[in-house]
């Protein structure tokens, strides 16, 4: 028999609800104030290394995302760090506590189909994160007016709001699969740990499998002799790093906010790609744009598969009161 009605019935009301409770839960509190100290403490970094940026640069306000001050990393490197931890925070009970509840076949005893369910919690999930992201380039750009002096171009604003909107993509990956994790366990523990112990192996365990895995899937007799790679096994070891999301992050972003950036792959390694380029002049954001498209798309993709397969298991699961 054929559903009756719109499958997204109900999704506002799951929705609102959701975002309500996020926004209104002692970890939106600690979002908060966390996103406050992250944004001041990247530009108080800036602050100490100011001596050792040319003032009069064209893209200085870029400079606030990408400087860091040891020990403090830079607001790239701790955003890389921090947004699959919320996210996965966020993400980690969306379903299984209506199990544990009891109040998942309440639930759908309303006139509210199974899609609306999932749908709404993700996009909860995600407007929270969009919320909290979005402070946090605020308050970076409004401690960069105050320590800088100078306000932002308007290719700087579009290159920030760029490297906004692909980390909101990053934060959705992770979203993603924490709501996996939710759907398939039962405990909201080992969803938690699930989804934490992936982004800890593809953040840091990955670098060094991969190249194991390029040693045994493309030996080469040039490596094993001279120790030195071939360029098809620096290429395909490339291209499984960018298996790990943190790494499509942090190419798209170096695209993005260091206008210098002209390719991501091994084009400079062949002389006839620097043919006409002029070292260290910036590209236009368009083009900045399309060097990082192939990484963007990545990103969207793996958010889509993510939920679809979350998508598929929940349909699939039986309910009973």
């Amino acid at each position: 028999m054929r559903r009756e009605g719109s499958p997204w019935t109900g999704l506002g009301a799951v929705f609102l609800k959701e975002f309500a409770d996020h926004l209104s839960s002692a970890r939106m509190r600690v979002l908060e104030c966390l996103m406050v100290l992250v944004g001041a403490g990247a530009v108080y970094a800036v602050i100490l290394d100011i001596k050792t940026v040319n003032l009069s640069d064209r893209f200085l306000f870029l400079r606030l995302f990408m400087l860091g001050h040891d020990p403090a990393p830079s607001l790239i490197q701790l955003v890389t760090i921090l947004v699959p931890v919320i996210a996965a925070l966020l993400g980690f009970d969306a379903i299984n506590s209506e199990f544990n509840r009891r109040t998942m076949s309440r639930l759908l005893s309303q006139p509210v189909y199974r899609d609306a369910v999932l749908l709404g919690k993700f996009l909860a999930g995600f407007a929270t994160l969009a919320v909290s992201l979005t402070v946090l380039w605020l308050v970076v750009i409004g401690l960069g007016l105050l320590v800088l002096g100078v306000p932002p171009s308007t290719e700087e604003v579009a290159r920030m709001l760029a490297t906004l909107a692909v980390t909101l993509a990053y934060a959705g990956v992770w979203l993603a699969v924490s709501l996996l994790f939710s759907v398939i366990f039962r405990a909201g523990a080992t969803a938690a740990l699930c989804a934490l112990g992936l982004w800890f192996a593809l953040s840091f365990l990955w670098s060094m499998v991969v190249g194991f895995i390029v040693d045994l899937l493309a030996p080469s007799d040039v490596a094993r002799v001279l120790g030195v790679q071939t360029i098809e096994q620096v290429q395909f070891q490339m291209n499984l790093s960018r298996v790990s999301p943190a790494v499509l992050y942090s190419e798209i972003v170096q695209a993005l906010l260091e206008p210098s950036t002209r390719t991501l792959g091994l084009g400079f390694l062949f002389p006839a790609a620097r043919i006409g380029a002029v070292p260290n002049a910036p590209l236009p954001f368009l083009q900045s744009l399309l060097i990082a498209w192939p990484q963007i798309t990545g990103l969207l993709a793996a958010v889509i598969a993510l939920f679809a397969i979350s998508y598929v298991i929940f349909q699939r699961q039986e309910i009973r009161a």
